[in-house]
């Protein structure tokens, strides 16, 4: 399983990023991604459709300003294909205005390398990459299959992350970092 230290897998994938015809799909790698110089937070949920997943989705996009305000990218994952992805926005009320690309790994290769399918249905477990701008892994974290994660967990782990201090347990940004 990929972790913290290791260089994040390279990729290249298609993703829904808008309802509007001719304009729905678009190509997304790391490498253009990086280019950016910002942060990446990467999220994968199990499989569209579903019933925790677009809860975790909505709270994400609900957060969003709060990511770019840390100049740090969005992207949520799954195994489904980009035309899914659209189906799904299309039909949930709370995925229609998603601001953020939704990435098609029907291939299951950045799932497959990163090493978080299950074993049983070979679906993306639901984990969370917080990747810096070189494109290293400083974060992860995995949640059982029934289990939503916690957003405002992310961005406090990314604002600790930004300081590039020692932050003790429970830390918060504003508060004080540790020195040795």
């Amino acid at each position: 399983m990929a972790t913290v230290g290791q260089k994040f897998p390279d990729f290249n994938l298609e993703a829904c990023v808008s309802l509007e015809h001719g304009k729905e799909f678009r190509q997304i790698s790391l490498e253009n991604q990086l280019k950016s110089g910002n942060w990446q937070v990467i999220f994968f949920w199990p499989k569209d459709f579903t019933f925790v997943c677009p809860t975790e989705i909505k709270s994400f996009n609900d957060a969003y300003n709060d990511f770019k305000d840390r100049d740090a990218e969005l992207l949520g994952a799954s195994t489904d294909t980009a035309f899914v992805h659209l189906a799904w926005r299309q039909n949930h009320s709370d995925l229609r205005d998603l601001k953020f690309p939704m990435l098609a790994d029907a291939a299951k290769r950045l799932s497959g390398e990163l090493g978080i399918l299950t074993s049983d249905d070979q679906v993306a477990l639901r984990a969370t990459y917080i990747i810096d701008p070189e494109g290293i892994i400083r974060w992860v974290n995995i949640n059982d299959l029934n289990v939503g994660r916690n957003i405002q967990e992310t961005l406090r782990v990314l604002d600790a992350l930004q300081t590039d201090e020692l932050c003790p347990c429970d830390w918060k940004k504003g508060d004080e970092v540790l020195q040795p």
